[in-house]
């Protein structure tokens, strides 16, 4: 088999891997700060949630740098395109990142109630918005995005900010953000002494009740919209561009791969199956199990709209026959090649050194601990 074949489809999959990645661990802590407000009713108790993710939650953003430098390095058009045309999206999705670390750092600095309110309004914000883009985001590359090229592949970007946040898309995000709260929640459990765990053990089975509706919804919204279809393209071996192509809207066409591959549907059911024996293991107060079928939901999620678009990776609503797709929008041979051997090299150092800092810091906080010491978050 060609070499260029196996290391496009594998980097398909490997982007796949680092938004699963994203999702499962920077979304925890996205989900803690999302809860931070609500299951922590007073100062100590925001103290002692903040001080159960404050060891990982730096390193857990190594998903969030990964992912988009791997979208540079191997799909650089998706990167011009989206990065240039979305610009409002990503700085909004930037500044709150970068909002975040400072309130972990400078909330319990000084002990004004309405400082620390402001820091926690701000983890709050920081914690729910990233994950509601990421979340729309996706939603978006479903719908297709307005974008077009011109003859020397300038992209332009055809649509409005607010376009961005369709119904579709927004209850994509919202998922997104339901899923998040889940392993927030779970967390929690898990980190937390009573009674933040007893809050965040309801906070979780509420969001996975909702995880459950949304992406149900969801799923039935997309089987009734119109797909993309390749139906010409240069061939086999010969260099592509998103100007060679003919590409058909076709109704019910995200659900071509499952219709052609029925085992695929094995992939959406590992979602649902996720989130379902997740939910009973957060009523049983089985938390570390309830983390793990939260990890399996995310990935049944990405999975099923990685497999429902394939080979497509950002469609154009402006004019579909010009959306870039895995042929026409991945880099040369020589880098996959390159990328391959440095992921070989540090994923497995990179999960290496995220359990062991678990296994670390495994148990639950204490709060006398927290309050006595001055450089505690």
């Amino acid at each position: 088999m060609d070499l260029y074949l196996i290391l496009q489809v594998l980097w398909w999959a490997l982007l796949g891997v680092l938004f699963v990645g994203l999702g499962t661990m920077v979304g925890m802590d996205m989900g803690v700060g999302t809860l931070l407000r609500f299951i922590g009713k007073t100062d100590l108790e925001r103290r002692v949630m903040l001080n159960a993710i404050g060891p990982h939650w730096d390193g857990n953003q190594v998903w969030f740098i990964l992912g988009g430098g791997a979208i540079f390095a191997a799909f650089p058009l998706i990167y011009a395109t989206s990065f240039s045309g979305l610009y409002v999206v990503i700085l909004l999705l930037l500044w709150s990142m970068i909002v975040r670390p400072l309130g972990f750092e400078y909330r319990s600095k000084i002990a004004s109630p309405a400082w620390r309110n402001a820091w926690d309004w701000t983890l709050l914000l920081s914690g729910a918005l990233p994950m509601i883009i990421f979340g729309a985001a996706m939603g978006n590359m479903l719908m297709g995005v307005p974008f077009q090229f011109e003859w020397n592949l300038r992209s332009v970007y055809t649509g409005s900010f607010i376009f961005l946040f369709n119904p579709f898309s927004v209850l994509a995000g919202l998922l997104s953000l339901s899923l998040s709260i889940y392993m927030g929640g779970v967390m929690m459990m898990g980190r937390a002494p009573a009674p933040i765990s007893g809050r965040a053990r309801t906070a979780a089975s509420y969001a996975a009740l909702a995880a459950i509706v949304l992406f149900a919804v969801l799923g039935v919204w997309v089987s009734m919209v119109n797909g993309y279809k390749i139906v010409s393209f240069p061939g086999a071996g010969v260099p592509q561009t998103p100007l060679q192509q003919t590409v058909e809207l076709v109704p019910g066409g995200w659900l071509a791969n499952y219709k052609s591959y029925p085992i695929l549907w094995v992939i959406p059911l590992l979602g649902f199956a996720g989130l379902l024996l997740g939910w009973l293991s957060v009523r049983g107060n089985k938390h570390t199990l309830a983390w793990w079928l939260g990890a399996l939901s995310w990935i049944g999620v990405i999975g099923t709209i990685g497999v429902a678009m394939f080979p497509f990776l950002m469609p154009s609503s402006s004019n579909p026959s010009q959306s870039l797709t895995l042929w026409n929008a991945i880099s040369s041979e020589t880098t996959l090649l390159w990328m391959t051997g440095w992921t070989v090299v540090f994923v497995p150092i990179i999960f290496w050194y995220t359990s062991w800092a678990f296994y670390v810091m495994r148990g639950k906080v204490d709060p006398k601990e927290v309050e006595a010491d001055p450089h505690a978050y």
